[in-house]
């Protein structure tokens, strides 16, 4: 199941008579808990390194309210040597394979069946090529006009500047600019794993020629919109299909809370070098379901393809631990914050208890730790995002190419159906932070992918942390003077007098 972004709504599920595939346990009174499957993943994933912040974690009786700080700690407690963290990766996909469920028609079995589940039908290959000539230079949509060449350049050089994305987002970027031939990825076929999904790489990839794998759930209109967008391209789209059809929009799709097996069998029966790209949404506790499913295809195609490449986009909205040089432009917009901002910023402090206009960081800290949680979002939308990080360092220990980079905040439609999050997106330039509209982003996280694919997932680094800071295009979260969610609140209430006004 796929699609875009929103805010988690549900804490659990009630069983119900038509859940199949992908599930969370059900409980003695058969109700199946999101924050039980939650808390439980979590402090097992503290558990080998930081026993401590695991039982905080298991005894924590507000899982809605209070798993921001148990998700912070997970990145926090990895801080201590590179083995920590790969520890916690390990222990928490660990975890959450030993506690989800596959429903079927003989009752419930473990996650960790999928690996060797036959599957119940074959699927199909339906091949649709694009009409137009492949695009030879990268191009860049900005604010209704396409950039190329050196406004590309100068455009990264602004973003660079005003510390919108890491100065290795635009050297990375500039390296694709400098060498357009990687643009159609020959010899590659990209899985897009939520072929409809608003921040996927699917048009640019088929624009650029390249052979493009989607899948998504079986819905006719989803699959006319990705049928019309390979036309206008040049590539090469492979979709799986129950069966040939005069209208291939009408048998395409497969759903991967409850066909692993089917859409693996598929994927393997494919050309070229795979490389299996997640961007899968969906909402409220499903989110998890769908996460756990795609993992689980993860390790099954892995066995059977040791050379798979994995390929995620990081949420900007989670916690990460940031290089030293991004601390200390925190600290310095901090001290040049305008003269209104000091003189209002004391008593906002005071009257909220400290909580309003905090500081992004302790001065000097090396890493930093960049908390952008955001509550609306939900602990099943976090505990969906951390199991593909997670996922990306143990695939990188094991010697795979992974591309994972921070994608920045995004006016995509689900965060404009959240009203607190729209209205937090638009007062959020008064807070050093910018949004970007989805065409923007597609591009640059597209260029960012085809660089990691070209570059073995770019450089190396000692530690996990430094890996997913490395090319992140954080918005300005990573380097605004305030800690994200100390001005949230703010910045809606801006956004919504802005938008009013």
């Amino acid at each position: 199941m796929t699609s875009s972004e929103q805010s988690d709504q549900q804490q659990s599920e009630q069983q119900q008579p038509d859940q199949r595939g992908v599930v969370f346990p059900a409980g003695p009174d058969g109700r199946r808990s999101t924050a039980a499957v939650g808390r439980a993943v979590i402090a097992d994933a503290l558990r080998p390194v930081d026993p401590t912040g695991a039982r905080a974690a298991e005894h924590e009786t507000n899982w809605r309210g209070g798993y921001l700080t148990h998700l912070r700690r997970t990145v926090e407690a990895g801080l201590a040597s590179p083995a920590a963290a790969r520890a916690i990766a390990g222990a928490g996909l660990d975890s959450l394979h030993t506690r989800m469920r596959v429903a079927g028609p003989d009752g419930e079995v473990a996650l960790g069946s999928l690996r060797t589940a036959s599957p119940r039908r074959s699927l199909t290959t339906v091949e649709v090529r694009g009409e137009a000539p492949p695009e030879q230079e990268l191009t860049l949509p900005w604010r209704g006009e396409r950039l190329r060449g050196d406004d590309v350049r100068r455009r990264l050089d602004a973003w660079v500047g005003a510390g919108m994305v890491e100065p290795s987002c635009a050297d990375a970027v500039r390296a694709v600019l400098d060498h357009p031939e990687w643009l159609a990825l020959h010899g590659r076929t990209v899985v897009v794993l939520g072929a409809g999904a608003e921040m996927g790489p699917l048009p640019a990839l088929l624009r650029w020629g390249a052979r493009v794998a989607a899948v998504d759930l079986p819905r006719v209109e989803l699959w006319r919109r990705v049928l019309e967008t390979t036309r206008r391209g040049a590539g090469t789209l492979l979709l799986p299909a129950r069966r040939d059809h005069a209208d291939p929009a009408a048998e395409a799709g497969a759903d991967l809370v409850a066909e692993v097996p089917e859409v693996a069998e598929w994927l393997l029966g494919l050309p070229g070098g795979l490389v299996l790209g997640n961007y899968v949404y969906a909402d409220g506790a499903t989110n998890v379901r769908v996460s756990a499913a795609v993992d689980a295809l993860t390790v099954r195609l892995q066995q059977q393809r040791p050379d798979l490449a994995l390929a995620f986009l990081a949420t900007p909205t989670d916690v990460f631990a940031v290089p030293r040089d991004a601390v200390a432009a925190s600290a310095a917009a901090y001290a040049d914050r305008s003269r209104t901002a000091k003189l209002l910023g004391r008593p906002l402090r005071t009257l909220s208890a400290g909580r309003l206009l905090q500081r992004n960081y302790v001065p000097g800290a090396d890493p930093g730790v960049n908390d952008s949680l955001v509550p609306q979002q939900g602990p099943n939308y976090a505990l969906a995002k951390r199991v593909q990080r997670w996922r990306a360092t143990v695939a990188r220990t094991d010697g795979a190419t992974v591309s994972l980079n921070v994608a920045p905040p995004t006016r995509t439609r689900s965060v404009v159906k959240n009203r607190a999050l729209a209205a937090a997106y638009a007062g959020a330039h008064r807070f050093g932070v910018e949004v970007f509209e989805p065409a923007t982003s597609n591009v640059l996280m597209a260029a960012l992918l085809v660089h990691d694919l070209h570059t073995g997932g770019g450089p190396a680094h000692a530690h996990p942390w430094q890996d997913e800071a490395h090319a992140a295009a954080h918005g300005g979260l990573w380097r605004a003077p305030y800690a994200p969610r100390s001005a949230l609140g703010l910045a809606a209430v801006l956004g919504v007098a802005g938008a009013r006004g």
